[in-house]
């Protein structure tokens, strides 16, 4: 696996980063186990969090570089990489202030005496992580973990290695130790071997179906456990009450942010046929309105995708859609000259059999989908391998949360697109994996509930 920053508004490749040999990942694990075995990680939690209050300070100094560093490496818009620096450090702030209330002891009334459940980090976990969110993927492992006392050997993506390495040296400099995070630059075999080896307890992932999977199936083979964060297919539902010019405005950003990569972006958009034909014409107008170009412009409305073979591979979904019997309302072509840029797409009479309708589109391509009422909304929203998170659309608030009870998802937004925030729990269900990160909810995933009582007797 060759880690290299390729900047993909005009595929220069600006530097090429080594690998770690099973040596140096061998010393990583030693140190990383070591630390789980000392006071650092079993002791009180103050000092930990007093680092996540220092990291947090430090990233909200050094916005600008780092969002500099990844809208070159993956190509986000400027803006948007500030917002996912800035969100970091919220990330952060928010463990240093909440996670030892989130780990502190819990009753449990019982005839057998007193008891309570005290919550203990269990050991090295290993984290494997994509580059669409190349800070922010990293920090929702990094902050509870570092909170709860587990050390984190990280494998991030090949094309994010400078995001990767100042996401480390951020790291020590707010004052966690050596092993607290590592950095790995290293093979699908070398994370095997790890997830193998006695001295890791679990695992963490973001990433593809295929990769999950992977890493599923050896954590399983060797009893440890995993969470998993996975593919979307994403709904966005337009109910005909909604304001329909808050429905396109949120529509297009939910489609078009970071050039569509977003597992949980809006993909299938619902939309019921009373207003149908206006929602596509104001839609279909602001896809055409978009300005294409260098992310590091702030006109630019649109960036390119994360790498050729992104690009690539969206060229072959579309085509193979449109030869299936999609209709391609706009777009449909990667754009001409340097840099892995897509024009902004929009299909619909997608069926059932064509492949597109259970596919994951990773870029800037909206499928649309017209229903007469809600019934067709939840079983087209519900008819998908995927299970992220989703929209609704109305102005009828009791009508939105009814709908979004029956939509089989781990998060449903009403009148807004999909967000995320340090309070709120993130994952979903069904091939979109299983467990949640940030909120209370994420700092539990990888503790020993362990439960103590003293006996009446």
């Amino acid at each position: 696996m060759s880690y290299k920053t390729i900047n993909p508004a005009n595929n220069e490749l600006i530097k090429s980063w080594p690998e770690h040999d099973d040596r140096q990942v061998e010393a990583a694990l030693k140190t990383a186990d070591d630390l789980y075995h000392s006071s650092w990680s079993k002791g009180p939690i103050q000092p930990r969090l007093q680092v996540l209050a220092k990291l947090a300070n430090l990233i909200d100094s050094r916005v600008d570089e780092l969002a500099k560093t990844a809208s070159i490496e993956m190509g986000k818009l400027i803006e948007q990489s500030r917002g996912e620096v800035q969100l970091c450090a919220k990330i952060a702030r928010y463990y240093a202030e909440n996670a030892e209330r989130f780990l502190a002891p819990t009753s449990y009334p019982t005839d057998l005496g007193e008891a309570w459940v005290e919550n203990h980090p269990i050991g090295v976990l290993v984290a494997v992580e994509p580059w669409n969110f190349p800070y922010y993927q990293l920090m929702r492992v990094l902050a509870p973990n570092l909170a709860a006392g587990n050390p984190v050997l990280a494998k991030h993506a090949a094309n994010v290695p400078h995001c990767a390495t100042l996401f480390e040296e951020l790291v020590t400099e707010a004052g966690a130790p050596k092993g607290a995070w590592t950095n790995l630059f290293v093979s699908n075999d070398q994370i095997a071997s790890l997830i193998a080896d006695d001295r890791v307890q679990g695992a963490a992932l973001t990433g593809s179906e295929r990769a999950g999977s992977a890493v599923a199936q050896q954590a399983g083979k060797y009893l440890k456990k995993t969470t998993l964060e996975l593919g979307g297919n994403d709904v966005f539902v337009v109910l005909d009450d909604c304001d329909l010019d808050k429905a396109v405005k949120a529509g297009v950003g939910a489609r078009l942010s970071n050039c569509g990569q977003v597992c949980t972006a809006a993909k299938r958009f619902i939309v019921q046929e009373k207003v149908a034909d206006a929602f596509i014409e104001k839609f279909t107008q602001a896809f055409r309105e978009v300005k294409i170009g260098d992310p590091l412009d702030k006109s630019t409305t649109l960036g390119p995708l994360s790498s050729a073979s992104a690009r690539d591979t969206l060229v072959k979904q579309v085509e193979n859609a449109v030869a299936k019997g999609a209709k391609l309302h706009l777009g449909g072509k990667a754009v001409e000259g340097e840099g892995c840029f897509y024009e902004p797409t929009i299909l619909s009479g997608i069926t059932r059999d064509n492949p597109a309708y259970f596919e994951e589109f990773f870029g800037p391509v909206a499928q649309i989908y017209v229903v007469k009422d809600e019934e067709e909304v939840v079983k087209l929203a519900n008819d998908s391998h995927y299970g992220l998170g989703g929209s609704v659309f109305t102005s009828n608030i009791e009508r939105g949360k009814t709908l979004a009870s029956r939509i089989e998802t781990g998060m449903v937004y009403i009148n807004s697109a999909s967000d995320t925030a340090p309070e709120l729990p993130f994952g979903g269900v069904k091939r979109s994996g299983y467990g949640r990160e940030l909120s209370d909810l994420g700092i539990k995933e990888f503790v020993n509930q362990k439960l103590v009582v003293v006996s009446k007797g």
